[in-house]
């Protein structure tokens, strides 16, 4: 953690809704209640501090069938009930909630460029053939039903569980998104406002801001309702004032940078990524790329993630900040990765200043644990602090480098604190 206010170290975990209720609503799988249950309970007993992801792209599939999932407005009253179970039977043990994680990536991959189910999109905008979808209208539909739905949630755990007389959880609630930080290409005006729409839609709509803009400030970015016009929802006054103020804390997973420069917007049919009017690059000297780039492809870049920080603790109100996943992938199984070593470095040197210049930055994650599945690359790509043999049924696993200077560092990180702390106490002994 860059800040460790606990001296517990930190787990971030997502729980299955379809485990947990397999038709997505009514009764409760017992089997995956206590699985949760057994998995907490070693966390806490290991002196583990328990992030709870509570939706990360899994939709039942019960709920995909009946009505449409995300694409329906009845989602909001199934996903609060869900999330109810969840804090019910776990917020005695979690005091972290993250409701939807890479709530963008589930809008995007979903229902626009199909790179993860649900497999909605049309033509000419999905990396596979479209069979069913609509990708000019249905992220923007998705995104605002996951709004109203993390807004619901986030009501009835402060009413029933946080604020109340009652209350004894006294936990927080946020959301995580999947940013990246704009450069313009050029100090051009054009490129200047190009990388200023880009936050508007992706630290302002889809990738940050999509879901923060109205979270804070209830209602989309002019930017983004003048370019998407009449595709995009709007909210009714109860709405907006329901959904704002509904979040504790921002979540962030962040990875690269882009270079940002205009591009005017095109006639005909739009998806998200024409509705920005910008091309993208990943380095001012590469060709545009587009919303199918892997992120392996693109170098990272610490200080976007300093400059990222700082805006949104300027933008957004000093709300606090929790960087909930960044990491480096290697396609190699070597345990002596040095490379993971100094990005983990890096990027917490870059936000140790953002830090000292304000910004209320209160964790960082690594990713990950050890090597897992991934999304788009599958086992190709190895992010694990402990490497896992694949090819062996056991499946047996060993530090790397990073996982023993991640350790040390946390436990040097730990006696720091420490030591403050009784300084602190000492020098309140002496005024006495």
């Amino acid at each position: 953690m860059v800040v460790p206010a606990v001296a517990h170290s930190p787990n971030r975990f997502s729980i299955s809704w379809s485990r947990l209720i397999p038709k997505g609503r009514g009764a409760i799988n017992p089997k995956g209640l206590q699985y949760y249950n057994n998995l907490i309970d070693e966390l806490v007993r290991h002196g583990v501090q328990v992030h709870v992801m509570i939706y990360q792209l899994d939709l039942p599939q019960v709920l995909e069938d009946e009505y449409g999932g995300w694409l329906n407005p009845r989602i909001v009253e199934d996903f609060t009930a869900y999330a109810d179970v969840c804090f019910k039977d776990f917020g005695d043990r979690v005091s972290y909630w993250t409701t939807l994680d890479e709530v963008n990536v589930a809008a995007l991959g979903s229902y626009d460029v199909v790179q993860i189910p649900l497999g909605r999109c049309s033509d000419p905008f999905g990396v596979t053939k479209c069979i069913v979808g609509n990708s000019s209208v249905e992220p923007y539909i998705a995104a605002h039903n996951m709004l109203l739905a993390l807004a619901s949630a986030s009501r009835l755990y402060r009413g029933k569980y946080q604020m109340s007389n009652l209350a004894i959880q006294k936990g927080v609630v946020g959301i995580n998104i999947y940013t990246m930080w704009p450069y313009p290409l050029t100090n051009s005006t054009a490129d200047l406002l190009a990388a200023q729409r880009f936050r508007d839609f992706y630290l302002g709509w889809y990738l940050l801001d999509s879901l923060l803009e109205p979270i804070v400030f209830g209602d989309y970015p002019r930017a983004m309702k003048k370019n998407v016009g009449s595709r995009l929802p709007s909210f009714t006054k109860f709405q907006s004032e329901a959904i704002r103020g509904t979040i504790d804390f921002i979540g962030i997973n962040h990875y690269y940078s882009f270079y940002v420069n205009d591009h005017p917007l095109e006639k005909g049919i739009r998806d998200f990524s024409l509705d920005i009017a910008a091309e993208y690059r990943g380095s001012r000297t590469d060709p545009p790329v587009g919303q199918h780039a892997p992120t392996t492809s693109i170098p990272a870049d610490p200080k976007g993630l300093q400059l990222l920080v700082e805006y949104l603790n300027e933008a957004y109100g000093n709300l606090p900040i929790y960087i909930q996943e960044t990491g480096y992938a290697t396609r190699k199984c070597s345990l002596h990765d040095t490379d993971r070593v100094d990005y983990m470095k890096n990027n917490i040197r870059r936000t140790l200043p953002a830090l000292r210049n304000g910004a209320n930055v209160k964790g960082y994650f690594a990713w990950c644990f050890m090597d897992v599945f991934e999304y788009l690359s599958g086992f190709m790509s190895r992010y694990g602090l402990y490497r896992v043999d694949f090819e062996d049924e056991a499946l047996p696993r060993q530090a790397r480098l990073s996982a023993r200077w991640y350790s040390e560092f946390l436990k040097k990180e730990e006696i720091q604190i420490r030591e403050e702390n009784e300084l602190d106490d000492a020098g309140s002994h002496a005024q006495q």
